[in-house]
């Protein structure tokens, strides 16, 4: 039997099938335009030319122009991710560890800080507490490290002590209260800031430790709060209830205490002061 040497015709619309020109041409413009769009490489679609006159210039290879292309799209692709994973933290504002000035306060150690600005921690399930008055850098701490996490690739939710126990209330109320819990369990860094600002009744307390009871040594958690942990009992008013949460909260934990002095007061004192001279 004789076997056909006839070479097998191209496949009808292979190139149209995914929304590209059936045929490119002499300007491959629009195919490079379809396909870009298709694979959703917006970072080349929208500079390839300007990388490609650039490797004419330099007399580039071809792989020396398809590696500075493809790094380009990875670096623009990654800072999206970035800004994406810190809008879903909920951030009431923009903090950043780079921003916080150290020399205001010594009780704070920078190289610590700069630390925990690595996912290793949190990777771990370690929890953070971060101990001081108010105006001592606690909220900006909690955020720049949470950004930080979130900037690493780490999934961050951001919240306010009263707020979580306010919305597991009406969770309970709505019984939807296992699927609020879960939520806030696959995160991989909860920050929990004005913790002890408010007093929870015994409700309120339960609810919040089964958030820590979902997250503990699996998930990391960062906490602020204006007491120290000798004083929580003001906040938790039921005493064994306290201590639960405290065991939980400072069971291999990283604790930074920012001190008394409020140096956002002596900020704005010293401003008041030089307006008046």
């Amino acid at each position: 039997m004789t076997q056909s040497t006839t070479p097998a015709s191209a496949t009808p619309g292979r190139w149209g099938s995914f929304g590209l020109p059936a045929q490119r041409g002499a300007d491959p413009s629009a195919a490079i335009d379809a396909a870009c769009r298709n694979l959703g490489l917006a970072t080349i679609r929208d500079r390839w030319e300007e990388f490609a006159a650039q490797a004419l210039r330099e007399h580039a290879s071809y792989a020396d122009f398809l590696a500075d292309l493809l790094e380009s799209e990875f670096h623009d692709r990654d800072e999206r991710r970035k800004l994406r994973r810190v809008k879903e933290a909920g951030f009431p504002r923009n903090k950043r560890i780079e921003d916080f000035d150290f020399s205001k306060n010594s009780n704070i150690s920078q190289e610590v800080i700069n630390t925990l600005t690595q996912p290793g921690w949190v990777h771990a399930g370690n929890p953070l507490c971060l101990i001081g008055d108010s105006g001592t850098g606690k909220s900006h701490l909690l955020i720049g490290l949470g950004t930080a996490i979130a900037e690493a690739g780490g999934r961050v939710r951001y919240t306010t002590a009263a707020n979580l126990v306010n919305e597991l209330a009406e969770a309970a109320g709505d019984k939807q209260l296992g699927r609020t819990i879960k939520k806030y369990g696959r995160v991989d860094l909860l920050c929990l800031d004005e913790l002890g600002y408010v007093k929870l009744d015994r409700h309120g307390a339960e609810l919040l430790f089964q958030i820590f009871t979902e997250r503990e040594e699996r998930h990391a958690i960062a906490i602020a709060s204006n007491r120290p942990f000798t004083e929580w009992d003001q906040t938790f008013t039921d005493k064994r209830l306290c201590q639960a949460i405290v065991d939980r909260l400072t069971f291999e934990a990283h604790i930074i205490e920012t001190g008394t002095q409020s140096f956002r007061l002596a900020s704005t004192t010293a401003k008041r002061q030089a307006a008046a001279a």
